[in-house]
């Protein structure tokens, strides 16, 4: 059985401990292999650990943990393939490029940018140290004193993964210990990951419970965890379900909870784009509601088009879509919500152009798109404007701009929209904007947004309930490390009793 990683070593489950075992969603195959539900003493000793760890880290110096951060990567590349294989098997994703490079060097970006962050003690770091001499008294912001809870995605094996994504690499920088969930659906690679970083803890001399990682649990006692004491935040990516949960817990027990959770991230096409190129735009749209199986959290599926010549632009997605292969779902259960959707959308008016069907080996669908009037939009929008996560899309053909305007003015918060303008429309560009831009974390033009840049300014984020709050990016050194910080003050602190940088 494999094991989870808990205060410094790989430990059993208890004997009566349910266990689960992974599918290949390619095939539709169990995978051999049996992996632990933690119960609640363990996932308390997991707490109380690092609790302990916090507790250690107050007098570890910066450089220890950038150390960590680096090792960290460099295992991890040292067993490259075995991991990306590994990810590629449970997840049905790509194994090149995908796999094995894109998301393989996005997980090292980050985690060595991370490094960089921890060590930084700079006037401009994300530890905005300040000195008032003539007051005495001095700020900055630093670790929370205790363990953040990190829980990843199905859709993103590695580069968000609880153990070795971007939430923990955020939560290291700022100095603070994990406890690192994996995913149900990919524990092998989890396994491959916690056992990179249980090396790199030894490599850099932390708290042997800076990282502890564990398989799975039951919801209630994962709830339980999320609002123990002990637990000073949550990172969470996931369906917005199980981040409404989280939310409710954290919120009860005052724990910060930093969830991304989902996104119809629509996209906008004005009449100059569409007669500009609109076979080219309908390709790359369709190409980004396909990708990864249509399961990124950044995937376009809510295309509104608008005037008169949208319809060539709808008749040449339909063409693409109906050509492509079956996107591979991660699991059983992902198909069958994807169909649920589907006829929920059809029922509300939608008109089902291509697709809409399961098909075989495994856990594949059909892309399929769906189509209806900016009127039905706005009589059923709260039936229509539904995350469908898979390869699926629903195409909205607005009027005429004001129409447009009137379905941007009922969305919810979005990780991204975009206005495609063609030439340049400043007219629609500016109506559309007044609409988006308080909704969405991120606004594009004239491209597709589902490749999400590790750079500084990227923000990968959004109003509720994209994510928990509009405040934050979880993509982005050295930004997305002031999460798991808190803002301390120093007043009348001697100088050899504050922090190096407040000297």
């Amino acid at each position: 059985m494999s094991h989870v990683f808990a205060a410094g070593s790989w430990t059993e489950a208890p004997s009566n401990a349910d266990v689960f075992h992974a599918w290949n969603p390619a095939t539709g195959s169990p995978l051999d292999g049996e992996h632990p539900v933690s119960p609640w003493p363990q996932l308390d000793e997991m707490a109380a650990a690092g609790a302990e760890a916090a507790m250690a880290a107050a007098g570890t110096p910066p450089n220890a943990f950038g150390d960590l951060l680096d090792a960290f990567a460099a295992r991890l590349d040292a067993r490259r393939v075995e991991i990306a294989s590994a990810a590629h098997l449970e997840t049905g994703l790509p194994l090149e490029p995908r796999l094995m490079q894109i998301e393989f060097d996005r997980m090292l970006t980050q985690l060595r940018q991370a490094a960089t962050a921890a060590r930084d003690t700079g006037p401009d770091s994300w530890r905005e140290p300040r000195i008032d001499s003539e007051s005495g008294i001095q700020s900055d912001r630093g670790p929370l004193g205790g363990p953040v809870l990190t829980i990843g995605p199905n859709n993103f094996p590695l580069a968000f993964h609880g153990v070795s994504g971007g939430d923990a690499a955020a939560a290291l920088a700022a100095g603070n210990p994990i406890i690192a969930k994996g995913h149900p659906l990919h524990p092998a690679t989890g396994r491959l990951l916690a056992e990179c970083a249980a090396e790199a803890v030894r490599d850099a001399g932390v708290h042997p419970a800076t990282i502890q990682f564990f398989h799975h649990c039951t919801p209630e006692d994962g709830l339980r965890l999320v609002a123990d004491p002990r637990v000073a935040a949550v990172g969470f990516t996931g369906s917005r379900s199980a981040g409404l949960a989280i939310k409710a817990a954290a919120d009860a027990s005052g724990t910060p909870a930093f969830l991304e959770m989902s996104s119809l991230n629509p996209v906008f096409v004005l009449p100059g784009a569409l007669r500009d190129g609109a076979t080219e735009l309908a390709e790359a749209w369709a190409g980004s509601v396909t990708l990864g199986g249509g399961q990124f959290c950044t995937k376009p599926g809510l295309l509104i088009v608008i005037g008169d010549d949208g319809g060539a632009m709808v008749d040449a997605a339909v063409d693409v879509l109906a050509a492509a292969a079956p996107g591979i779902l991660f699991s059983r259960a992902g198909v069958e919500a994807l169909q649920a959707g589907i006829s929920a959308v059809e029922a509300a008016g939608g008109r089902k152009r291509c697709g809409g069907g399961a098909a075989e080996p495994g856990f594949r669908h059909q892309a399929t798109l769906l189509e209806v009037d900016g009127t039905t939009m706005l009589e059923r929008f709260d039936d229509l404007a539904r995350e469908l996560f898979g390869p699926a899309a629903l195409v909205v053909r607005a009027r005429d701009l004001s129409e447009a305007a009137s379905i941007a003015a009922r969305l919810d918060g979005q990780l991204t929209a975009t206005i495609h303008t063609g030439t340049g429309d400043h007219e629609g560009w500016t109506t559309l904007a007044a609409h988006l831009r308080p909704r969405c974390g991120r606004l594009l033009e004239n491209k597709m947004p589902t490749g999400v840049a590790v750079v500084p300014s990227m923000v990968h984020g959004g109003p509720y309930p994209a994510t928990g709050h509009p405040g934050f990016t979880a993509v982005g050194m050295p930004t997305s490390v002031n999460r798991f910080s808190m803002a301390r003050c120093w007043d009348g602190v001697a100088e050899d009793h504050r922090p190096e940088w407040l000297r």
